[in-house]
């Protein structure tokens, strides 16, 4: 989206008009049973409002649909169904407007060759290679094609699709070789990757791929499910961050310009009866952060990752929302009217792994802990829920789209022609399909079904790795005589020549 940004921003056909005199409130409805309570109001300044942030809608159908469709929705949201979001009714997701600084991973040359050549040439890196120079002049000279190139992107989920957990899936190198250039263009073919993983600052996770993949890989490329969280940190002052590994999640909120973070140690540390089954030890005790926590408000949950930790996570985040106002050692008399927000960085089922079938994700997590909660409040639990499937994520891929553009062609907009490779059908590809792009599904991940999903099936077509997928978007896009691969044996200098077979 451009630096000039209008006070009328369009979202999925409605206008929402930004508000210069009053303070913004999103809106989170509020259910009992099947009726309607008034919605819990997050007030927002006029600022943020009209600076940093858009406030996008959850995309649903009609309440009267709720009963029938909620257990099945928390599992496997359908294009058959028509009830597109793990949200709850009326739940608005903030997201950033304004662009992310801009951190390449520095994985940009494998061993040391940045470092290699800085010192080969008396402590400066050299000029622009010669091959840069003729993939200018066949650029040049095929400045039509070019101009196909830069009206479409790709957009890659990442387990699944380019790697298995730690492990490289060979044709994800291959994919990124011949986008970042290795084409008979020499030309960056625009890319992001939007994955419902998370846990990692972006940073970390972007180095940690880049030698996984053997390609740079830059964060402003690069969006995790709990990314367009970070708006959040607007929002509230002290929050209980849930999952991951240790305290990276603690990590990433820090970064998003959280103020107040607490995670569970935190919580246990000072009480541990309140979790009478773990056994803390004594490095969690020294690292952790406790206080009095019956003179602490915790006004919202951040799950910003896979739990490590069930029992635990379970029972502090119940004893919350039951709680009065956040204020661990109450009881709320009302369990609606004074429960504090709950955010999920996303809500996927499963997520595959080195394991050889899926494993349990962030959605199981959340379906066991609505039932614990509906079991003991006799109430749903209202939640919002970002990451694929939701429109916000998509939005908020827009925004990196246009902003990657700029980096990489010097023109910031969004390609007509997207195209969302995926391994999962209840999110990458029914996310793209209702947001308009063009979907890929693979088998090398969550889908291992027959031609199509039955449920959300991919519009462009199913294929057996993400090299089919890409090559043949491609040639729909650039011909079919579009070549993936550089060849150096050409001089284009030649203006009749040419650096392709």
């Amino acid at each position: 989206m451009s630096g000039q940004q209008s006070d009328i921003v369009a979202l999925d056909g409605v206008e929402k008009q930004q508000q210069q005199e009053q303070p913004q409130q999103l809106n989170v409805a509020k259910t009992r049973g099947n009726s309607r309570q008034d919605s819990l109001t997050i007030p927002l300044s006029p600022s943020v409002a009209n600076h940093n942030t858009i406030e996008v809608p959850a995309t649903r159908s009609p309440d009267a649909h709720a009963d029938l469709y909620m257990h099945n929705l928390s599992a496997s949201p359908s294009l058959k169904e028509r009830r597109l979001s793990r949200n709850s009714f009326g739940a608005s997701l903030p997201i950033p407007r304004s662009k992310r600084q801009s951190r390449l991973s520095s994985v940009t040359f494998p061993g040391g060759v940045a470092e290699a050549l800085q010192e080969a040439s008396g402590g400066t890196l050299p000029l622009k290679p010669t091959r840069e120079f003729l993939a200018d002049r066949v650029q040049d000279i095929h400045s039509e094609k070019v101009e196909k190139v830069k009206n479409m992107s790709f957009v890659f989920d990442i387990d699944g699709v380019l790697v298995h957990g730690d492990r490289l899936i060979p044709e994800g190198k291959k994919v990124l070789d011949m986008l970042n250039g290795d084409n008979e263009l020499g030309i960056k073919i625009p890319h992001i990757f939007l994955t419902n993983g998370s846990g990692k600052p972006e940073l970390a996770r972007t180095e940690q791929l880049s030698k996984i993949l053997q390609n740079p890989i830059s964060t402003d490329q690069f969006i995790q499910s709990h990314t367009p969280m970070r708006a959040l940190a607007e929002y509230y002052n002290t929050v209980l961050v849930v999952g991951g590994e240790g305290y990276k999640c603690r990590e990433v909120a820090e970064e998003y310009g959280f103020k107040d973070i607490v995670v569970p140690n935190d919580i246990v540390a000072w009480d541990p009866s309140i979790a009478p089954y773990r056994v803390f030890t004594d490095e969690e005790r020294a690292t952790s952060r406790p206080r009095d926590f019956t003179k602490t408000n915790i006004e919202a949950i951040m799950v910003f990752s896979d739990s490590r930790d069930y029992a635990t996570d379970m029972q502090i985040i119940v004893d919350l929302l039951r709680s009065e106002n956040g204020r661990l050692g109450t009881v709320a008399k009302d369990p609606v009217s004074q429960r504090i927000p709950i955010y999920f960085s996303q809500g996927d089922l499963l997520c595959p792994t080195e394991h050889p079938t899926p494993r349990m994700s962030q959605g199981a997590f959340r379906i066991g802990l609505e039932a614990m909660y509906k079991a003991l409040t006799g109430v749903d639990l209202e939640r919002v829920v970002y990451g694929k499937p939701e429109m916000a994520t998509y939005k908020y891929a827009d925004e990196v789209i246009a902003s990657w553009m700029e980096q990489i062609h010097g023109e910031e907009k969004i390609p007509q022609n997207i195209y969302m490779v995926g391994d999962n059908p209840a999110s990458d590809i029914v996310g793209g399909n209702l947001y308009g792009w063009n979907t890929c599904l693979v088998r090398t991940g969550v889908f291992q079904g027959g031609e199509n999903d039955e449920e959300n099936p991919a519009n462009f077509g199913v294929f057996a790795n993400v090299w089919e997928a890409v090559t043949s978007a491609c040639r729909k896009e650039l011909g079919d005589d579009f070549k993936f691969k550089w060849d150096d044996r050409v001089n284009p200098l030649n203006i009749n020549a040419s650096a392709i077979e």
